[in-house]
């Protein structure tokens, strides 16, 4: 019995050991997850760290490699596909303001404005709008199409203003209703062929721009007629201006708003080849798919076959078609023996007026510019006051003569 008794009293204590044995191991668990829980750099979120940050590269890793292969991908395609970067010299595809219904310029407050259509070849189209000086809009309220033609032969001049790449006729409405219609001259523009649906070429719009020239001249006989050209404008009027002093019928006087020297150095200077510029076979990739679609516009050789006067006008903060190119091109031109006896003008306007690449209509001393290209007899170099943002600065423009 005794015996019983100590073995049952020893298997007691056993048991109660081991209960406090359990207990001690339960606790302990219970000890590591609560150190578990009041580590933050505890091994399982040490990994969960390392995994989102190793997922994060990864997406950045797969976006530059789609950057860098888009980045390489663009110049072998125009490359392959020269056609497109004829789209990209003349942004035919984008059409600024699109809402607009260009066979009623009555609507955008040109009630002296006649919209018509003339075919400089069979199956081809071009619009026209034909504004009279401000003088004669009362007059020209509801006339039709035969007093529009009658009105050319008043003594006002004309003026024949060719746009720039993705515009359209419309785009320089505040040119012509404050400035030049005001100023008493005819403003006739017009677009070229495939601008608004179709393939627009060097080639077509020049045709279509001498097509129109002699349109005009029919119409005015001796009366003064001017070319003027803005932007990729600027190489359709020299164009021109070549060729019908190549024939020996110059116009009376050229100007030329924010040109370049030849569409080759204007894309490589121009914003959107920045990203490009560097890099090796630029001018392989980029300019001769350009001059593979026949696109030259070469001012820079245009002007040492033109013998009229030449007026450049440039704004310093022009970003699309920088001051030097203007800058240079008037230095080619003051150079050129076809130019010599005739004034070659240049008129630079400072960054502070803000005119940028197609506001210097905005100057006031525009009528000032326009009147001594009109007349020949004015002085050759004087101070034009151009009043900058803080209606302080002078610009001093000199009327340089050649030769």
């Amino acid at each position: 019995m005794r015996k019983r008794k100590g073995s049952a009293d020893h298997d007691s204590s056993f048991t109660s050991n081991v209960t406090l044995l359990d207990g001690n191991s339960d606790l302990k668990q219970c000890h590591k997850k609560t150190d578990a829980a009041s580590d933050p750099g505890g091994s399982g979120t040490g990994m969960g760290r390392r995994y989102r940050r190793g997922g994060l590269i990864w997406r950045l890793r797969r976006i530059l490699i789609w950057v860098l292969g888009i980045y390489i991908a663009i110049p072998v395609i125009i490359k392959v596909c020269p056609s497109i970067q004829a789209k990209l010299v003349f942004l035919n595809f984008v059409r600024v303001p699109y809402f607009i219904d260009l066979k009623r310029p009555e609507d955008q407050g040109l009630n002296h404005t006649r919209n018509f259509y003339l075919q400089p070849e069979e199956g081809i189209n071009i619009g026209v709008w034909h504004t009279v000086p401000s003088v004669m809009w009362r007059e020209a309220q509801a006339k039709d199409a035969e007093w529009y033609d009658k009105s050319f032969q008043s003594s006002h001049p004309v003026i024949l203003y060719l746009h720039g790449n993705a515009g359209t006729r419309h785009v320089f409405i505040f040119l012509f209703l404050q400035v030049l219609s005001s100023l008493g001259y005819h403003v006739v523009t017009f677009d070229y062929r495939g601008m608004l649906g179709g393939s627009p070429s060097e080639k077509g719009m020049t045709s279509d721009a001498l097509f129109l020239y002699q349109w005009i001249k029919q119409r005015i006989g001796q009366k003064p007629l001017y070319i003027w050209g803005h932007s990729l404008g600027t190489g359709v009027a020299t164009n021109l201006v070549r060729r019908l002093c190549d024939r020996g019928t110059p116009p009376d006087a050229l100007i030329l708003e924010s040109p370049f020297t030849n569409i080759r150095e204007e894309a490589k200077s121009h914003p959107f080849s920045m990203v490009y510029r560097y890099l090796p076979g630029f001018d392989w990739f980029f300019l001769d798919s350009i001059t593979a679609n026949d696109i030259r516009f070469a001012s820079d050789e245009n002007v040492n076959h033109i013998s009229c006067p030449v007026l450049i006008l440039h704004a310093e903060d022009d970003t699309v078609v920088p001051f030097q190119l203007g800058k240079k091109l008037y230095d080619l031109a003051a150079q050129s023996k076809s130019l010599n006896g005739h004034k070659v003008q240049f008129i630079p306007f400072p960054s502070s007026l803000g005119y940028r690449h197609k506001f210097i209509y905005k100057s006031p001393q525009l009528p000032n510019i326009l009147r001594c290209v009109r007349f020949t007899n004015c002085c050759c170099s004087y101070f034009f006051p151009l009043l900058s943002a803080d209606k302080t600065a002078w610009l001093h423009s000199s009327f340089y003569s050649v030769g």
